[in-house]
């Protein structure tokens, strides 16, 4: 996955947008004309709604992390170019943007297949393919456990679901998957991260990902870490442990 060169840019060979149809291609949009029905028997006025879809919709983000022997959380996430934010240079936005998204780091992630079980047992199958296709991390499937519940990734325009799982392992085994065989995936870099790090860099914008946010806050809350204050919950004081909840799923393993 990790090319020997480095990345400088991305090009358009060419434009097929004119003579391409919208329900053809890896994505597909449907355009359509929706009106809402109403429990007294009347409907709004028509109005028009695109959807835009892609095989399956259904992805798993999986966190991969490590609790070191200094009790610190570090995670890996994954480097990799995203060619739709690359190519916002140069176009006119009412906020401004000056920057130049060449790559981002994102934790691991990929497509639910139409052949993976249905149910925790599918998502972890996926989560585990997922963490050695992009990371070259072989992660027992049995290892991985669900971050909260699903969520959609951008529900005013696409059906995308994301399901979240987590799973410990030794992140010094984590050397650099295969990618999934294509160009997109011919060039990437993997990076290991303390916890609180990553999630401050999602909040200042160094990782302008919101699922890569909103995985590491669940792994967190699941770990009983509280990254404002920088220790977990047993570290503190009895009156203020006993008044802290987890808002997710615990699981056995958690300090």
């Amino acid at each position: 996955m990790l090319a020997p060169m480095d990345l400088i840019g991305i090009e358009i060979v060419e434009d097929r947008t004119a003579e391409s149809r919208c329900d053809q291609g890896f994505l597909t949009l449907r355009r359509l004309v929706v009106q809402n029905r109403y429990s007294d028997g009347t409907h709004s006025a028509p109005y028009p709604c695109d959807v835009l879809q892609r095989r399956g919709s259904d992805a798993v983000v999986a966190v991969l992390y490590e609790r070191g022997a200094d009790g610190r959380i570090r995670v890996v996430l994954r480097e990799a170019p995203r060619v739709p934010i690359y190519l916002r240079r140069g176009q006119a936005f009412v906020h401004p943007d000056p920057r130049e998204y060449l790559t981002l780091l994102e934790v691991v992630a990929g497509m639910v297949e139409g052949s993976d079980p249905t149910g925790q047992a599918g998502l972890a199958l996926r989560a585990a393919a997922e963490a050695l296709e992009e990371a070259g991390a072989s992660v027992p499937v049995e290892d991985f456990a669900p971050l909260g519940k699903e969520t959609f990734a951008s529900p005013g325009t696409g059906d995308e679901k994301l399901y979240f799982q987590c799973a410990a392992t030794r992140l010094d085994q984590a050397r650099g998957g295969s990618g999934d065989g294509s160009v997109m995936e011919e060039w990437g870099a993997l990076h290991v991260l303390d916890l609180r790090a990553a999630i401050t860099a999602c909040r200042n914008g160094r990782i302008p990902d919101m699922k890569t946010e909103v995985a590491l806050l669940r792994l967190a809350d699941q770990l009983g870490y509280l990254p404002q204050l920088d220790c977990f919950v047993q570290e503190l004081p009895a009156d203020l442990a006993r008044k802290h909840s987890y808002l997710g799923v615990r699981p056995p393993s958690a300090p």
